[in-house]
């Protein structure tokens, strides 16, 4: 009995769904659902990834003797269910429209109580079930193809490991730092130069290592917690963005300012890499 039930349990993002008692919770509060669109949940979460069509829907949920203005009411639970979800059509995070056609539930779900052992042990370990991504799959809101997960967080923790290095090098090396900047600057520009190193290098060490640390131990709520904190790392990349010119004096201003313009991109690239792997990031 007791697997049955866990059976009937299913999680995306912060919600929790119990099938069976067409309850719907949200980080532990209830949230109110008529039955319409929980059927209609129900039926998206049994195949997540897949398209569920308007017929399929139809036929579920109105028998054929009943007279109702099926598009309405379809559209209608829909939009209650997205409402409950916090969800939009226009940028949708959950429940995909294929127009005219169906809907898609796009974000990873958790099944507690599944026959697959790698199902099993991603739900007890609470990280996200990872899907293999269909072949030609593109995510809904960049747009473009979806890669493995463990492609692009690995590709993250290299963009860390890279500024992590950058921190380490400036801070045993400052009064390198400084020097270079001597050549160039006057004596308030050098002093500026120095503070603004010593004190986003001290910053950006521990910053690096909790990235480091969700993507690795894979934390279900990563994306959205680097959605918060996103600001702040862009205006930190975009400021070690300039640290080129630095050297242009020894590696001339072309290589330097190529340099400075691949770096200025890096934090944009951080943050599609996270919602390519984290679809749930809000």
């Amino acid at each position: 009995m007791a697997n049955e039930r866990v059976a009937k349990t299913a999680r995306f993002g912060l919600f929790e769904v119990d099938l069976d008692s067409g309850e719907l919770w949200k980080d532990g509060t209830r949230i109110r659902l008529q039955e319409q669109p929980f059927r209609v949940l129900a039926m998206l979460l049994e195949r997540p990834g897949e398209m569920v069509t308007r017929e399929q829907l139809r036929s579920q949920l109105w028998p054929e003797d009943t007279f109702v203005d099926f598009d309405h009411s379809l559209n209608t639970a829909v939009n209650k269910l997205r409402e409950a979800l916090g969800d939009a059509a226009a940028n949708p995070r959950f429940v995909q429209t294929i127009a005219r056609r169906g809907y898609r539930f796009i974000a990873p779900v958790q099944r507690n109580g599944m026959t697959a052992d790698s199902t099993k042990s991603s739900a007890e370990d609470g990280n996200p079930v990872e899907r293999a991504p269909k072949k030609g799959e593109v995510h809904p809101e960049l747009e473009v193809p979806v890669p493995r997960r463990g492609l692009t967080r690995g590709m993250f923790l290299l963009i860390q490991a890279m500024y992590l290095i950058f921190y380490l090098v400036a801070l045993f090396c400052w009064q390198g730092v400084q020097h270079v900047a001597e050549q160039s600057l006057a004596n308030w520009g050098v002093s500026a130069i120095v503070i603004a190193v010593l004190v986003t290098a001290g910053v950006g060490i521990p910053l690096r290592c909790y990235l480091i640390s969700g993507v690795a131990f894979d934390h279900s709520r990563f994306g959205g917690k680097f959605q918060r904190l996103f600001p702040a790392i862009l205006v930190m990349d975009e400021l070690w963005a300039i640290a080129p010119f630095l050297l242009a004096g020894k590696i001339g201003f072309g290589p330097a300012f190529a340099a400075t313009a691949g770096l200025l991109y890096v934090p944009f690239s951080e943050r599609s890499l996270v919602r390519l792997a984290y679809r749930d990031a809000s």
